[in-house]
């Protein structure tokens, strides 16, 4: 029979994880977050900081990745976005791209010609995936009512065709119907709050309005202002236990090839991602209102309206720097 010393001892390792178990947010439940993410995975480099992010949230059972779309449609962002769901152990995601008319741009960087060229992928070309909408539908169609979260750090150009969308062989329900039926709530990193001008709204405002006006359930807006004060990815280029990493010759091309990069890459998407997973406490306080969108693309926040919410920083920037960091230093779980 074992000891009384035995117990204590096993007694106390416990009392220590239950002790330095890191902080987590209001969201965390023993069952993983459903999220879909959408992004223009390109124009900028965050989305890359933010889908490893997902990724190591999924690898600690945060949260199931049902999909990665695309809502900017140059010629490799399939292959980029499979290359790194490959990399991460999940080359199965669904993957899809815009069809008809959408935003095209590219990074003037070069990392994602880079790493399409130096990593493995399945997906070669956009052609080889479905459109936004179809992986939207098909998603959606598959899950309970109310389970999924839908995080987009880009255009609003899927979603507003995904609402305008009509019943089809995935689903009776059009679209407006079935984000009313399946989605929780959307998280977006889009505007700047009170107001302003954002790249995310002004590059598609005609999106951007129809899904401001329409979407069904409650939007939570990470703002300009949030992602634009935490820098990260210097901690991961500078880190020599890492090598054969997509995520960190991304971070490591792109930071050397711009001045205002030098102390690291605005983190505006990681936001939006973690409070997707997480929920906005212990991070941020969520501010009720609505936004309302000019022709022009700037955004206007009116205090007396609901169903939308704007951050606001609870924690210091070195601590938001320091978790985001820590996420996009994570490895592939074999």
């Amino acid at each position: 029979m074992r000891s009384k010393a035995y117990f204590l001892f096993i007694l106390s390792i416990l009392l220590t994880v239950k002790i330095f178990t890191p902080e987590i947010g209001e969201a965390q439940s023993q069952k993983p977050e459903s999220i879909i993410f959408d992004s223009d995975i390109g124009p900028d480099y965050d989305d890359v900081g933010a889908l490893t992010e997902l990724h190591a949230l999924a690898d600690q059972h945060e949260a199931q990745i049902l999909a990665t779309i695309a809502s900017n449609r140059y010629s490799n962002i399939a292959a980029v976005l499979n290359v790194l769901n490959t990399y991460f152990g999940r080359s199965e995601i669904p993957i899809g791209v815009p069809r008809g008319q959408s935003v095209e741009m590219k990074d003037w960087q070069g990392w994602s010609d880079y790493i399409v060229s130096h990593y493995p992928h399945q997906i070669k070309s956009n052609d080889e995936v479905p459109g936004s909408v179809e992986v939207y539908r098909k998603i959606l169609s598959q899950q309970p009512d109310q389970s999924v979260t839908i995080v987009t750090v880009g255009f609003l150009t899927n979603l507003a065709k995904l609402i305008q969308s009509k019943p089809d062989q995935y689903s009776k329900l059009n679209g407006l119907e079935l984000v009313r039926s399946k989605v929780k709530r959307l998280v977006s990193m889009a505007g700047r709050y009170p107001s302003g001008k954002e790249f995310n709204i002004i590059k598609d405002i005609s999106s951007a309005q129809t899904v401001t006006q329409q979407w069904p359930t409650d939007i939570i807006f990470s703002g300009y202002e949030i992602g634009k004060k935490i820098l990260t990815g210097i901690p991961l280029i500078h880190n020599e236990e890492i090598s054969n990493s997509p995520v960190k010759d991304v971070f490591r091309i792109s930071i050397n090839k711009s001045e205002e990069d030098k102390n690291g890459r605005k983190s505006w998407d990681e936001t939006a991602v973690l409070v997707a997973v997480r929920g906005a406490a212990p991070y941020f306080h969520k501010v009720q209102g609505r936004i309302t969108i000019d022709d022009d693309g700037t955004n206007h926040w009116d205090s007396s309206g609901d169903g939308h919410y704007y951050l606001v920083q609870d924690k210091s920037v070195k601590y938001m720097e320091d978790l985001i960091n820590g996420f996009m230093q994570h490895q592939p779980v074999n």
